[in-house]
């Protein structure tokens, strides 16, 4: 439901896409997107500790089941989709699904409800899915293209780096200079469009119920977004899992030290 003011839809939709920010040009901070982000990770960690301290050899709770069956669901993507051994990538592979797949679904709350409660507290501006803030989408994917390069560096060393990155795709030092360029691009588009395909969507979903709730009464909104967001729900965890394997795949890709 709308909250009740005089504001245009163009002023409703502006204002509910303006992030609570502080700072000023390259420093500012989207505060409501960093707020948001934070305290899901640390609900997805509590959560998960909790669980594997309580976790029992018998019948399962309802909880322990449901981790256990993510656990086992992004457990057997890894194996599937990483050739090499490290202890590191199923642990990342988890926290990269279950933190989006926990952003992602911040989009389902009503797109007035937290932000009214916190005009009543004083705070102007609140948008509440930190997936739909570039910021946000772009840092996790500049973590994962800084784990490409120390993946490669790790497994391949600087000689096998440079040979990536000079002799693909023709196998040939004539042809180095055009090899860098192309591999360079390629390199540099894993990050963008890791970030910019979450941010797309998820932003694009945020939009339609801004509309829905600016454009039409109260009372027949949730003829347009009960179903939207059924099928949001799928996007939601789409986009996560999607996340999650191309950052496996972008992995694999570095630590793989055939001869090609």
């Amino acid at each position: 439901m709308a909250i009740s003011s005089p504001k245009t839809p163009q002023q409703y939709i502006e204002h509910h896409l303006h992030s609570l920010q502080v700072g000023e040009g390259f420093w500012t901070f989207n505060i409501d997107s960093l707020f948001f982000s934070i305290v899901l990770g640390v609900a997805f960690l509590l959560i998960f500790y909790c669980v594997a301290r309580k976790a029992t050899s018998g019948v399962p709770g309802k909880l322990q089941c449901a981790v256990e069956m993510v656990f086992d669901f992004v457990d057997k993507t890894v194996k599937d989709m990483f050739s090499g051994q490290n202890k590191v990538i199923g642990p990342l592979a988890l926290t990269v699904f279950i933190w989006i797949l926990l952003m992602n679904t911040m989009d389902l709350i009503p797109v007035d409800f937290l932000p009214y409660v916190t005009q009543q507290m004083g705070i102007p501006y609140l948008r509440v899915v930190p997936t739909a803030d570039v910021n946000i989408t772009m840092s996790m994917s500049l973590g994962v293209f800084l784990l490409i390069i120390i993946y490669t560096f790790k497994y391949k060393g600087i000689k096998g780096f440079i040979k990536d990155y000079t002799l693909h795709p023709f196998n040939h030092w004539a042809f180095a200079p055009i090899n860098f360029v192309l591999e360079m691009v390629s390199l540099l588009a894993k990050p963008i469009s890791l970030g910019l395909r979450l941010f797309g969507n998820m932003y694009a979903g945020e939009l339609i119920f801004i509309l829905i709730a600016a454009l039409l009464p109260w009372w027949s909104q949730w003829f347009l977004s009960l179903p939207w967001a059924i099928f949001h729900i799928l996007i939601i965890v789409l986009q996560a899992f999607i996340f999650m394997v191309l950052t496996i795949v972008y992995l694999s890709m570095a630590s793989a030290t055939e001869e090609h």
